[in-house]
């Protein structure tokens, strides 16, 4: 997540909103991967959590980024909060909790994509180790209570919180306790926005079970293999998590901005200052309606851009589209995520292939499935079929995507490398969180503690 957005011009009804959405349509050799991960900051003396403040916290950690970059601070209330870099290709913020997440550049192959992550973790690493600071990857915070985190000074997040509780009961873990990565696609107009997130939503469970790695929470075996997975299942379902209309034949962006019109907002932003808006939906604002904290204050551009960026689906529309299913992990799987959905979106035959699988999967059967995953991981079912099974089909689709798109390195190598941790997964059948239960109950003696030492990039 990076800069808020501060855009004056007054909105004066829906189809300014809808225009917003169209403005992302690009010809295909426009298209770009943006990839965003993740990661919990923890000191390597005792594996406690990073705070905002002091000589070598979050805050020191941002300003040392910044004078290795030379990236430009993003500042709430004379804090800095963020970096973004000087040409608006790629931006560095902090998470509720202080998770640490690079928003990357908007790119052209997946190659340039793993560079990216290694430039990234080579930085971030240089500045932290003098600071005693470590990078956990991992789709949860296993250790520490919700208590333990420390809480980031940005305002947005202080209306969240204080928001969360009010309308589910996991909106605080998914703030401070989780983490994702996720990558950004281009469509080309409504038609192929349309096919690109109906297909992706339903096979979001899919995505969630292949990189499953939030297996403990609070030092201990949670039940799950995807607890962040199943945090989403009651942050704010008017919001967030799966949205089974937008598997309606006729979903387009008129329908999606009709439905964060009826959303209650989070904030405006005025003179620099955030104000609380969650008395009031979008809709309201619009219609001039005020809220208790903004009386005669009139609907601009910028908060709609603000306000479609806290509506939470599984795959959020933007002037892209946002896979959000995947829990952060290692670098091996950073890498693999992006190329997962590039194979299957952005190639005609793979998206094709996808739509016809998936074609009698019922909002219904794939409730169900979304709802089964985070505990049975890939022997999930759904039409009598095990995710297991299905994920070697769409795996090979995917590869397929990849090899037609023919996007080399200079040594020859295509795209369908970074697919290899999930086809050792689909051959083995043990995913990320498999994995660490094993570790817990055998090598590693029932001590959580020693996922620092396994998961650290």
């Amino acid at each position: 997540m990076a800069r808020d957005t501060v855009d004056d011009r007054p909105l004066e009804g829906i189809t300014q909103l809808i225009e917003w959405f169209e403005v992302g349509c690009k010809p295909r050799e426009d298209w770009r991967i943006g990839t965003e991960h993740e990661k919990f900051a923890f000191y390597s003396r005792d594996y406690s959590p990073v705070p905002y403040a002091g000589d070598n916290g979050i805050e020191a950690l941002l300003k040392g980024m910044q004078a290795e970059l030379g990236w430009d601070a993003i500042t709430d209330e004379g804090r800095i909060i963020g970096l973004v870099e000087p040409n608006g290709n790629g931006a560095i913020s902090i998470e509720p909790g202080g998770q640490f997440e690079l928003s990357g550049a908007p790119l052209e192959t997946l190659h340039q994509t793993c560079r990216e992550s290694n430039r990234h973790l080579r930085a971030v690493k240089k500045v932290a180790k003098p600071l005693g600071i470590g990078f956990l990857g991992t789709g949860s915070s296993p250790l520490w209570t919700l208590e333990d985190t420390p809480r980031m000074p940005k305002s947005r997040y202080a209306i969240m919180s204080n928001y969360m509780p009010k309308v589910g009961t996991r909106g605080l873990d998914m703030m401070y306790r989780t983490a994702t990565i996720q990558v950004n696609l281009d469509f080309s107009d409504e038609k192929d926005m349309r096919r690109k997130l109906q297909t992706s939503l339903k096979l979001q469970p899919l995505a969630s079970a292949l990189f499953a790695n939030s297996p403990f929470t609070d030092g201990k075996p949670n039940g799950m293999l995807s607890w962040r997975s199943a945090v989403w299942m009651d942050v704010d379902n008017q919001r967030g998590g799966y949205q089974p209309q937008m598997l309606d034949p006729g979903f387009g962006f008129e329908a999606y901005a009709n439905w964060c019109l009826d959303i209650p907002m989070y904030f405006i932003i005025r003179d620099g200052k955030y104000i609380d808006m969650t008395d009031i939906t979008f809709r309201e604002f619009l219609n001039g309606k005020s809220s208790k904290n903004a009386s005669g204050m009139r609907a601009t551009m910028g908060d709609w851009s603000n306000h479609v960026s806290t509506v939470f689906p599984d795959v959020r529309l933007k002037r892209f589209l946002e896979m959000r299913g995947a829990d952060g992990g290692p670098w091996r799987v950073i890498c693999a995520l992006p190329a997962f959905w590039v194979g299957l979106l952005y190639d005609d035959v793979a998206l094709q292939a996808i739509e016809d699988l998936t074609r009698d999967w019922t909002p219904e059967m794939v409730a169900e499935l979304r709802a089964s995953v985070p505990e049975k991981g890939l022997q999930a079912e759904i039409g009598g079929e095990k995710l297991i099974e299905i994920g070697k089909t769409v795996l090979l689709l995917a590869k397929g995507g990849l090899a037609r798109r023919g996007q080399c390195n200079s040594e020859g190598i295509d795209e369908r490398i970074f697919l290899v941790p999930l086809e050792e997964m689909l051959t083995s059948g043990s995913t990320s969180a498999d994995r660490l239960l094993w570790l817990y109950q055998g090598p590693w003696e029932y001590e959580v503690r020693r996922i620092f030492d396994e998961m650290a990039f």
